[in-house]
């Protein structure tokens, strides 16, 4: 009986209950990551790779792919590849050798791609990734190689933004040329009904240990980091790998994770029908939360690889590979496991705060003079619920680990406190100064002035004898409702718990 049903998707296939795909077919999952790398000048000539620059005005001869035009290799940029390949525990070979990738795209002007085939830069390492729930979980790496970017093209007219239905296309030429390090896992298999979160995990990881070396900002949204997700179904573990397709150019962590729910539903689709999945790729889209088939996808064979005749062999020297190994800095994992130790943090604490985005604003904010775990009470608190209900990351708030340091220590040396500290962050983020500033000109210090203090207890037990009564009689719980009539009656501005104090001092009752 065939449990596909229509995705409400316009335009979507017939689909399979996600959790009913998984239950009866094994997910296999792979990821080739695009990262391009941050070096002034392209991979092959001296021209910028400046983003958002006027199209085609950072071309050369070499980028246009110009008859006689002969490629330079950029040493920056395999020094960049040498430094993912090491961090990622790979190999990094003696001799390595460009190739050329064999074909026709509009907005590659050499009909080719110089890139690396059977000889990568570094190959056979992996990366330790941690789950939500804190499953760690290692992701095996085959190859980490050097290449080089596509231009970019522009398809006018139409209602999808496609070349299909479009009235002329434009090339910009300007990215052609950016030095690339594509990073390609092994098949990733065991994850089950968790493969997409894997692959979330994968590439958010990766991110940041490629933000860690200083290679790249890896920035999704300008297509510094793009993520090819292969999936594929088999009925059992111990049956061969099934036919995959190629979700390309996925460019946030949240639509790699959907791209694999999606393509794991709709495969399991074809396969009750009695079909066969086509092996191709096929194009993301993010409004409608499916993919559509793209081209079929060409195996190696497809594209002639063969050596670049214009660029001799790599052969980083071992001496050249270890300045590089020296000049790591700490890693993510590393880093993480340091400042839990040195915070104090529990597991899952620490889990919240990686997930939550704020790991390196609580250590600014700390280093500004906050305690840990006031740091993680702001950042994680009200500043997110604000974040929350604004719909912005917490981090592009108008406050600074700065003031959030300075807010905590206001509460810290008893100016303030915690209710008056909400007031003064809305003060903050209403952009009315720094907390001190907020504090001065809303008038919200804490009542420090003992005499004044035993006067507004003495006219809150005035007021409310029978209260005063049931404390003297032993109710000490009793203090509370003048406890909050002095609190009422100064603002907030005392602390509360001296002004309990001073109410079992003046009624005479014992202390708790």
């Amino acid at each position: 009986m065939s449990t596909a049903t229509a995705p409400a998707a316009t335009g979507g296939e017939p689909l399979v209950a996600y959790d009913d795909a998984t239950a009866r077919y094994d997910v296999v999952i792979g990821l080739e990551v695009h990262v391009e790398l941050g070096t002034a000048t392209k991979m092959f000539d001296g021209s910028s790779t400046a983003f958002g620059a006027e199209p085609n005005t950072q071309v050369s001869p070499v980028s246009l792919g110009l008859p006689g035009a002969l490629p330079v290799v950029n040493r920056t940029a395999v020094e960049h590849g040498i430094r993912i390949g090491l961090a990622l525990d790979c190999t990094i070979a003696e001799m390595c050798r460009f190739a050329r990738k064999n074909y026709f795209y509009p907005d590659m002007p050499k009909n080719f791609q110089t890139s690396q085939y059977d000889e990568p830069l570094a190959a056979d390492g992996h990366l330790d990734v941690v789950l939500e729930d804190g499953t760690p979980w290692r992701v095996e790496v085959e190859r980490a190689h050097l290449e080089e970017d596509t231009g970019k093209s522009t398809h006018v007219g139409g209602a999808t933004g496609r070349i299909h239905g479009a009235d002329h296309s434009l090339v910009d030429y300007n990215r052609a040329g950016i030095p690339l390090v594509e990073i390609v896992t092994r098949p990733v298999t065991g994850a089950g009904a968790r493969a997409p979160e894997v692959a979330r995990a994968y590439v958010a990881a990766l991110r940041d240990l490629l933000r860690a070396l200083g290679v790249s900002e890896a920035r999704m949204e300008q297509g510094q980091m793009r993520a090819d997700v292969n999936v594929s179904l088999r009925p059992a573990p111990d049956a061969p790998l099934g036919t995959r397709t190629e979700t390309k150019n996925v460019n946030s962590f949240r639509s790699v994770e959907r791209a694999v729910r999606y393509e794991v539903s709709r495969q399991a689709a074809v396969l009750d029908a009695g079909g066969s999945v086509l092996q191709e790729t096929r194009h993301w889209h993010e409004d409608t939360g499916i993919t559509t088939s793209g081209r079929v996808k060409s195996d190696a064979d497809d594209y002639r690889y063969f050596p670049e005749p214009d660029l001799v062999p790599l052969t980083p020297s071992r001496a050249w590979v270890e300045e590089v190994r020296a000049s790591l800095p700490e890693l993510p994992v590393a880093r993480r496991a340091r400042l839990q130790a040195e915070w104090g943090y529990s597991d899952l604490e620490m889990r919240d705060v990686v997930n939550a985005g704020l790991l390196d604003v609580i250590s600014a904010t700390v280093a500004q003079g906050a305690s840990p775990a006031a740091a993680r009470k702001w950042w994680g608190g009200e500043l997110a619920r604000t974040a929350n209900a604004r719909e912005v990351e917490v981090t592009a708030l108008p406050v600074g680990p700065a003031e959030v340091a300075e807010l905590a220590g206001l509460v810290e040396s008893g100016r303030i406190t915690d209710r008056m500290a909400r007031e003064v962050l809305e003060g903050v983020l209403a952009g009315e100064g720094t907390p001190t500033e907020v504090v001065t000109a809303r008038g919200l210090e804490v009542v420090s002035d003992e005499s004044a203090l035993v006067t507004a207890v003495d006219e809150a037990l005035a007021a409310n004898p029978d209260v005063a009564e049931k404390i003297r009689g032993g109710k000490v719980q009793a203090a509370g409702a003048v406890v909050g009539a002095v609190m009422k009656a100064t603002r907030g501005a005392a602390d509360a718990k001296r002004v309990r104090e001073l109410v079992l001092e003046r009624v005479g009752a014992p202390q708790a």
